[in-house]
């Protein structure tokens, strides 16, 4: 049952194919903070509203000082002709993909919020898992999108991905997005800032979640151990994910630290005399350190030949990747369930 909310998000417009539309894809989306309201006749939008409005979203060509009258906490005019033609108004360009305009108002809304948001209660602990092998060009990136994509399907799942060069261009479709270094930026905001912040920054692949990762990868150096900590403890904290998968490198600081709060590990190695022989200098270290409780819960892995990868993300569910990935979650799932009796 979907949960009421006394805050509501208006949205109004003449175009009812385009409001439609909108209302459709803002439904999709888990967790907002409004209660959604749709109207394409302005009268029929007066008529009806009779308690406040948190935020009014409306067609610059149906605003008019009627409008005005309903005295909104929050009001954006989805631009058509890109002229600015009121003061003291925030607008958002109308024609643009959904998911920017979400965005935008999400950004908008974010400022002045005071009411908890909503989140999606698992009733579970989030499990993080750990994919890490210091053996190049073993296939991990393809097999933990390949994980989160197929978890995904039937549960809430976080992708994120900290190797220095991600190396899939859908994951980072342009220099100006938002990635992971803006959202560490907002660390110390308060858990409901931080939730807003994250959201605004979220990008979907079918029904997996994720935040683009950071573009330079030398910023990855400066993060400390302790940041990393705190930042996937904060994602812990909003409850929002039963998986949060970790695509991981040595890039970053406290790597051992991160890989000991994962329920499980997942190391790809290859067959030959070099990678053995980094896969033993690793297990040597973590020993050397004190860390050999993460050589207990990882799983080695050497990937049969894969003739072909689907060449876009969310295709990654079927094949002869996605059948090895299935079968051990299978394991995974076996395990969890046991460790819970």
């Amino acid at each position: 049952m979907k949960k009421k909310t006394d805050k509501t998000m208006v949205f109004c417009d003449t175009e009812a194919e385009y409001a439609q539309a909108m209302m459709e894809f803002l439904k999709k989306r888990r967790n907002l903070p409004w209660e959604l309201h749709t109207y394409t006749n302005v009268q029929d939008l007066i008529r009806e509203e009779k308690t406040e409005i948190e935020m009014l979203v409306i067609a610059e060509s149906v605003y008019n000082g009627e409008i005005q009258t309903l005295h909104p906490k929050q009001l954006v005019i989805l631009s058509e002709s890109g002229i600015m033609q009121w003061e003291n108004v925030i607008y958002v360009d109308k024609y643009q993909a959904a998911e920017e305009v979400l965005k935008q108002l999400l950004g908008v809304y974010m400022e002045v919020a005071e009411v908890q948001m909503p989140r999606l209660c698992t009733n579970r602990k989030t499990i993080f898992i750990g994919n890490y092998s210091p053996v190049r060009r073993c296939m991990q990136t393809s097999f933990a999108i390949t994980m989160s994509q197929i978890l995904a399907e039937e549960h809430s799942t976080l992708y994120l991905n900290f190797e220095h060069y991600a190396g899939i261009a859908e994951l980072v479709p342009d220099m100006q997005t938002f990635d992971m270094a803006d959202l560490l930026y907002f660390l110390n905001a308060d858990k409901e800032k931080f939730r807003m912040r994250m959201r605004t920054m979220l990008r979907h692949k079918g029904g997996l979640d994720y935040i683009p990762p950071m573009k330079t990868g030398q910023n990855l150096l400066t993060v400390t151990s302790e940041e990393w900590i705190d930042f996937l403890r904060k994602i812990e904290e909003l409850e929002e994910y039963e998986y949060v998968i970790l695509d991981l490198s040595e890039s970053m600081q406290g790597l051992f630290d991160i890989l000991r709060m994962c329920s499980r590990v997942y190391t790809l190695t290859k067959e030959d005399r070099i990678a053995r022989a980094k896969l033993l200098q690793y297990e040597q270290v973590l020993a050397l350190h004190e860390y050999e409780d993460i050589l207990d819960k990882t799983k080695r892995l050497t990937l049969p030949r894969i003739h072909r990868l689907p060449e876009e993300l969310e295709l990654l569910t079927k094949g002869e990747l996605a059948d090895l990935v299935k079968d051990l979650l299978k394991e995974l799932d076996a395990d969890n369930n046991e460790a819970e009796l």
